[in-house]
C-alpha cells in the first residue's frame, strides 16, 4: 500500500489538474497519444535550471557529463547554459561537435582511447584530454611526433577512496580500471613524465570516485587525498569529476548541486587550494528531469504470489534495474494524486525473466490494460544505455516547455534495424 507518488520525484514544472499530470505544460497522457510509447519526456526548464545551478556553483569550468544523456538537443542546451561537455568516446565527441558545440568547450575522457579517438580530439582542438594510462601517453607522443600538436591534458588520478555505491559504478578505489593510483606510486610517475613531455601541456589533475554517491563526505575525503598529492606540483586545475547521487524512490534524499559544491569548496579552502576547481555532473543534471511513459499490455495476477504488469518497453530502454538492482517508482499520469494500494512488479516485453523495470511498484486499483504508466527519474542512463535487444525499437525523446513539445530524437523504425546491413 502506498500513497500518491511524491511530487518531489517528478520534474520541476510538473502540475496536477483533476488528478492528471502535466510536465512543461503538456499533459503526459496526451503526449503518449501523440508520440507513442515508450517515450522519454524531458522537462527542458528543469534541465536548464540544473545547468545554471552547476555553473553558479563551480564557475565556467564545469562540464556536463554527456554519458548520462546525450543527443544533439541536450548538447546544445548544456552549451547554451554555459557548461562545457565531458565526452568519453569518439561517438560522444562526434555528437557534440555535430550539435555545434565548439571543440574548446569539450573535455575528452576514456580509459582506453583509440588512436582514432585521440586523433579526432587533437584535430578538433578539444579543450582538454584527460589522460588515463601510460599507453595513452605513448599514443599522444606518436601524434605529437607526426603532427607537432601539443594538447592540454589533465591526468586522471585514482585517490583510493571507496564510495558507498554499487561496485559497478565505484571508480575511486585502488583496484580500478581507471586512472593512475596514488598508493602505488604510479600517479607520481605519471605527473613527472607528463610535466617534462614535449607532447602534452599538463594543466591539472582529475579524479572521479564513482556514481550515485549521496555522501558529500566521500568527495571531501577524496579532495583531501588529492590536495595532499597535488600540492607539490602546483598545477592550475583540479577536477573533482561527477557522481553526485539523486533520489529515485520515496524516502531517499540527496544533496543539491549547490550543497555538493559547497562541501567540496570548503575542503579546498581549508587545504589552501589555489587551483581552479571544476566538476562534471551528469546524473544530477538529467535524471529527475525526465519520466518514461509506457503502455500497459498485460496484467497477470498470480494469486498468492504477485501481479505482473507488462509494458511495451523494458530493459532495452532502462537497463539500470537489471544491471544494478536500481529501484524506481510507478504512477498513472491520469491519476497522479490517487493512492496506490495495489502492489505490482512492472516488467518489460523482452525474453528474459530478469527483464524488470520496478521490482516492487504500486498502482491504483483501477489500473487496466491500455493505461499509460510512468516511471520517474529516468533522465540519466536510460536513453544512453539503451539497446535493441530482441530487435525492440528505441523510444522517441521529447523536450517539453511552456506548453510545447518538440521531438528531439525520433522513434526508431523497423527499417532502421536493417539500415546498416549489407
Amino acid at each position: 500500500m502506498a500513497g500518491p507518488i511524491p511530487l518531489g520525484l517528478l520534474p520541476d514544472t510538473t502540475t496536477v489538474d483533476g488528478g492528471r499530470a502535466s510536465v512543461g505544460g503538456c499533459d503526459l497522457a496526451d503526449l503518449a497519444d501523440r508520440f507513442g510509447t515508450p517515450l522519454f519526456v524531458y522537462d527542458e526548464d528543469h534541465l536548464r535550471s540544473r545547468c545554471r545551478e552547476a555553473v553558479a556553483a563551480f564557475g565556467d569550468g564545469v562540464a556536463y557529463a554527456g554519458k548520462a544523456f546525450l543527443c544533439s538537443a541536450m548538447a546544445k542546451l548544456a552549451h547554451e547554459e554555459g557548461m562545457h561537455i565531458d565526452v568519453s568516446t569518439g561517438g560522444e565527441l562526434f555528437m557534440a561537435l555535430h550539435a555545434g558545440v565548439p571543440a574548446d568547450r569539450l573535455v575528452m575522457h576514456g580509459n582506453n582511447k583509440s588512436d582514432l579517438e585521440l586523433a579526432m580530439a587533437v584535430e578538433a582542438g578539444v579543450e582538454t584530454i584527460v589522460v588515463d594510462s601510460f599507453d595513452e601517453m605513448d599514443r599522444l607522443d606518436a601524434i605529437h611526433a607526426e603532427t607537432g600538436a601539443v594538447p592540454r591534458v589533465m591526468l586522471r588520478i585514482t585517490p583510493g577512496v571507496e564510495a558507498h555505491t554499487h561496485e559497478f559504478v565505484s571508480t575511486g578505489q585502488d583496484d580500478s580500471k581507471f586512472g593512475f593510483t596514488v598508493s602505488t606510486g604510479l600517479a607520481a610517475v605519471a605527473v613527472e613524465r607528463a610535466a617534462v613531455a614535449d607532447s602534452v601541456d599538463l594543466v591539472g589533475l582529475h579524479f572521479h570516485i564513482g556514481s550515485q554517491v549521496f555522501e558529500v563526505g566521500a568527495f571531501s575525503r577524496a579532495v583531501e587525498v588529492m590536495t595532499r598529492f597535488a600540492g607539490p606540483f602546483g598545477l592550475p586545475e583540479l577536477s573533482v569529476g561527477g557522481g553526485l547521487g539523486v533520489a529515485y524512490v520515496e524516502g531517499e534524499s540527496a544533496p543539491t548541486i549547490t550543497e555538493w559544491a559547497e562541501g567540496i569548496m570548503a575542503v579546498c579552502d581549508a587545504a589552501g587550494v589555489t587551483a581552479r576547481v571544476s566538476a562534471e555532473p551528469g546524473r544530477a543534471i538529467a535524471a529527475s528531469a525526465a519520466v518514461t511513459l509506457y503502455t500497459v499490455g498485460t496484467v497477470k495476477d498470480l494469486p498468492g504470489l504477485r501481479t505482473y504488469v507488462a509494458v511495451d518497453g523494458g530493459m532495452s530502454d532502462n537497463p539500470r534495474p537489471v544491471l544494478y538492482g536500481s529501484g524506481y517508482e510507478t504512477f498513472l499520469p491520469r491519476a497522479v494524486t490517487a493512492a496506490r494500494p495495489r502492489a505490482v512488479r512492472l516488467v518489460g516485453k523482452h525474453c528474459e525473466s530478469g527483464d524488470l523495470l520496478v521490482r516492487e511498484g504500486f498502482v491504483p486499483d483501477d489500473l487496466v490494460v491500455g493505461d499509460v504508466i510512468a516511471t520517474p527519474v529516468t533522465g540519466a542512463y536510460g536513453h544512453s544505455m539503451g539497446s535493441n535487444y530482441n530487435q525492440v525499437l528505441r523510444p522517441a525523446v521529447v523536450f517539453v516547455s511552456e506548453g510545447e513539445a518538440r521531438l528531439v530524437v525520433a522513434r526508431e523504425t523497423f527499417e532502421d534495424l536493417v539500415r546498416r546491413e549489407r
